[in-house]
């Protein structure tokens, strides 16, 4: 008896030495993608990047501008699949304004361009850029988007809000529904649905573009919450990221849409932004995040109910390295953003994971 139950107890040590550093493990420590660093030609710092948006592992473009004398000037790069390099060769390159959103629409590029104040939509097929201007001029060019046969742009003039679609050969004013006073950002899954995110006299709402009109799409969010963006995909899912706001502290929501119902989830990212979010090649939802090391930037998957995180590559010198956007790249995940080095102002840096 003193024999078997001396092997019990060596036993259920044995186990306890196996299972306990497993169970001991936080969740970033048990994260093992690795990230590298992707040169980038510098540009004029202080430098903003806009947005990211890639085709396959071989295509990315990421937009921004660039501060040059006393006035910014818009910053484009294209990856080839192999290195970053800057694009100059799209009217008004060299003129004041700013590049926002990109996308790829068909076998083309759309960017949304402030040019010199003046708003147009840069298109790039085979053999060049070419330029679609918008039908007015407006003071705030909130957001873009393009899918085929349609585009939008968002955003105000004098008389307030204004919605334009274009069809491939003409612009057209939208009316929103009753109450809607601005509206954040747009997102478009076909030219016949299309989501946005509005400031409303009652809150934030979703709003829906059915082919015929904009409605109300009747999104149960959270109470006293925002929206920071939304993603449409091919097959009609839906996920929108903000923030929800008890006693004046925010945390962050996600909420996603299979089509017949929304779920509603609370990851632990603290107050994060979640505009940079996408789904990844594996399925699980990536985003940058504020980073606790001053010299790595850091990144949450969140995959259901678990939620995990990596960082980048160590970066000698730097104080704070910032992703803005991420991008599907074939099997890969590229980033696109900031890092200032002790010294010098912010430039830009470019990480990727996997490829």
């Amino acid at each position: 008896m003193n024999g078997l139950r001396a092997f019990v107890v060596c036993l259920v040590i044995a186990c306890a030495a196996v299972v306990s550093p497993a169970a001991a493990v936080t969740p970033e420590a048990a994260v093992t993608p690795s990230w590298s660093a992707l040169p980038v030609p510098p540009a004029t710092p202080p430098v903003t990047v806009s947005d990211l948006a890639a085709r396959g592992p071989g295509e990315a473009w990421a937009t921004g501008y660039e501060q040059a004398a006393d006035e910014l000037r818009p910053m484009l790069y294209r990856w080839d699949g192999t290195a970053w390099s800057r694009d100059t060769t799209f009217p008004g390159s060299t003129e004041p304004g700013w590049l926002g959103k990109v996308q790829f629409v068909g076998a083309e590029v759309w960017i949304l361009h402030n040019r010199a104040g003046e708003g147009e939509i840069l298109r790039r097929p085979a053999g060049g850029w070419s330029s679609v201007p918008l039908p007015q001029t407006l003071w705030t060019y909130q957001d873009f988007t393009a899918v085929p046969g349609a585009a939008w742009v968002v955003g105000e003039d004098g008389t307030g809000l204004k919605v334009l679609r274009y069809d491939g050969s003409r612009w057209t004013a939208q009316a929103v529904p009753e109450g809607v006073l601005y509206l954040m950002g747009i997102a478009a899954r076909t030219a016949d649905d299309a989501w946005a995110w509005a400031d409303t006299d009652s809150g934030t709402a979703v709003l829906r573009w059915d082919g015929t009109a904009w409605r109300d799409a009747k999104v149960p969010l959270p109470p006293d919450s925002n929206v920071h963006t939304l993603l449409i995909e091919p097959a009609g899912r839906v996920t929108i990221g903000g923030s929800q706001y008890t006693d004046g502290v925010a945390r962050t929501y996600l909420m996603t849409f299979n089509g017949h119902a929304w779920r509603t989830t609370y990851p632990p990212l603290g107050d994060t932004y979640t505009e940079g979010m996408v789904r990844g090649p594996d399925g699980a939802l990536w985003l940058p995040v504020r980073s606790d090391r001053a010299f790595r930037s850091k990144y949450a998957r969140v995959d259901g109910p678990r939620t995990t995180f990596s960082y980048g590559p160590e970066r000698t010198n730097a104080i704070d390295v910032k992703p803005r956007a991420l991008a599907r790249a074939g099997a890969a995940l590229l980033s696109f953003g900031t890092v200032e080095v002790y010294g010098s102002k912010p430039n830009l840096m470019s990480e990727r994971l996997g490829g």
